[in-house]
């Protein structure tokens, strides 16, 4: 990697470098298991490639801190992973799950390199970004040789181009009487992604909801799990009204296993990374998204996930198990003593 060695880290700079550091120790421990346990060996070459990456990642960002004088983070060990604890998930919900990682180091990575200056950081960034290409483009061919590719609706577009002449086009916020205009394909996107991330955040937290240790990280699990049971829904009668189809991915199996595989802290932190990346997308979809009463649906799911979100920060702090990202002095307090 390149030295710079005439700048500090900055803010931004820190911040992306850190959460890597967090991000891939806790991503080590969660291939592992998945690795010592799949069965299919495409599959568990996908699974290879994704871990050779995020050990990649983790040294990296464990030198830039370093060169910068940055305490490290705890993050994750061996000691949060149990690889011969039974199977919890099958096969193809492995390749499902690489999909949507790789999707999240993307947007992570790609907003990151756009604050960075810091040519090591800005080096780092490059790779990380090519490395979540490269793990997508190997994850989607995968999931398209055993026919498991959810892809979006096929529907039928004008073949001229329209304004948009009256603000009917927005419609109305409750949309009681059904007569809004037909979804276009922008929005009929990011429904339909959002019925994806749901259905495996279903799976996910439904596995973790068996296996957690602690009584209160288990029924944190089952109430996530029912939040994203309802969003699926939710999603999927915005297609099914306009007679569209709702792809979702299937054979998200879950075992009957009640061994964790994982410590109650990295399931809570999974949680958490599953909660932010929901938001982000809700926050993109609702953006993107002219008609009005599809805007405040996501408007409105994110209050419930917002509000779900800080019930989880309550039980990592009482735990002791949320780390304090780095952040500047208290000039206010120390002025005072």
């Amino acid at each position: 990697m390149q030295r710079d060695l005439n700048s500090r880290l900055t803010s931004s700079e820190i911040a992306v470098i850190w959460s890597s550091y967090q991000n891939n120790s806790f991503a080590i421990c969660i291939l592992k298991y998945f690795l010592a346990n799949v069965e299919d060996h495409e599959i568990k070459s996908v699974l290879q490639f994704a871990l050779d990456i995020s050990v990649k990642n983790f040294n990296y960002s464990k030198e830039i801190l370093k060169n910068d004088n940055q305490p490290l983070p705890i993050g994750f060990t061996d000691e949060d992973v149990s690889p011969n604890a039974p199977r919890l998930f099958s096969d193809s919900f492995y390749l499902y799950y690489l999909k949507n990682m790789s999707k999240v180091g993307l947007s992570i990575y790609g907003v990151a390199l756009a604050t960075s200056a810091h040519s090591d950081v800005r080096a780092f960034l490059n790779q990380a970004i090519q490395s979540s290409i490269d793990l997508y483009n190997k994850t989607a061919e995968t999931l398209l040789s055993k026919g498991l590719f959810v892809r979006p609706p096929y529907v039928t577009t004008p073949n001229h181009v329209d304004f948009v002449e009256k603000k009917s086009y927005l419609g109305g916020i409750l949309n009681l009487t059904h007569n809004n205009r037909p979804l276009n394909v922008i929005e009929i996107t990011h429904i339909e992604a959002n019925v994806e991330t749901n259905s495996l955040g279903k799976a996910l937290l439904g596995g973790f909801a068996q296996v957690a240790k602690s009584k209160k990280v288990r029924n944190y699990c089952l109430e996530g799990k029912e939040i994203a049971t309802k969003h699926v829904q939710v999603f999927t009668t915005l297609l099914t009204d306009d007679d569209l189809p709702s792809p979702m991915p299937w054979d998200l199996e879950v075992t009957d296993s009640t061994v964790s595989p994982f410590s109650d802290k990295l399931i809570m932190f999974h949680t958490s990374l599953i909660i932010a990346s929901s938001i982000s997308n809700y926050a993109t979809a609702s953006a993107a998204s002219l008609r009005t009463d599809i805007a405040t649906s996501y408007v409105r799911l994110t209050t419930e996930v917002s509000q779900f979100a800080k019930n989880g920060v309550d039980i990592m702090i009482k735990k002791a198990w949320l780390e304090q990202p780095p952040q500047i002095p208290d000039h206010k307090r120390l002025a005072k003593e």
